[in-house]
């Protein structure tokens, strides 16, 4: 599934807005994706993939993107040269510009980011168009 599905990142802003001030909240953003192997292993490990390196590995093995209407993002389906079937869940521009929508919808103070050596220039371009940004 999504790395963050937008339907459950809703249901946790909900939350945290009925108990925190939403001017004080800034929501969680991933730079990240995952490439899971089929059949999930077991263990249910995943590789994890930068949101570029997605999109390019989608572009390189010629896997048509689909979109996850329940969690808002992308996702494609690849065999690797080992003739494993693999699933790739990641954000684009899209899955970002509709979180970032929460955040005017909700009032929060804003959004921050983890793994930020992550490759992903759409989110950048998006971010810098959408917020005024400040480091802290």
């Amino acid at each position: 599934m999504a790395i963050a599905p937008i339907d459950q990142v809703r249901a946790v802003l909900n939350y945290a807005t009925s108990v925190i001030d939403p001017g004080k909240i800034l929501m969680g953003m991933t730079l990240y994706g995952y490439d899971w192997p089929l059949p999930h292993p077991a263990a249910g490990l995943a590789s994890g993939i930068s949101d570029n390196n997605a999109q390019n590995l989608a572009i390189r093995t010629g896997s048509p993107v689909e979109w996850s209407t329940s969690g808002e993002s992308p996702y494609f389906n690849y065999r690797a040269s080992d003739g494993r079937a693999h699933q790739v869940w990641f954000e684009d521009a899209q899955s970002v510009a509709d979180k970032f929508e929460l955040v005017y919808e909700m009032n929060l103070r804003g959004v921050s980011y983890w793994v930020l050596g992550n490759n992903f220039p759409q989110n950048w371009a998006l971010l810098g168009e959408t917020f005024v940004t400040k480091r802290f």
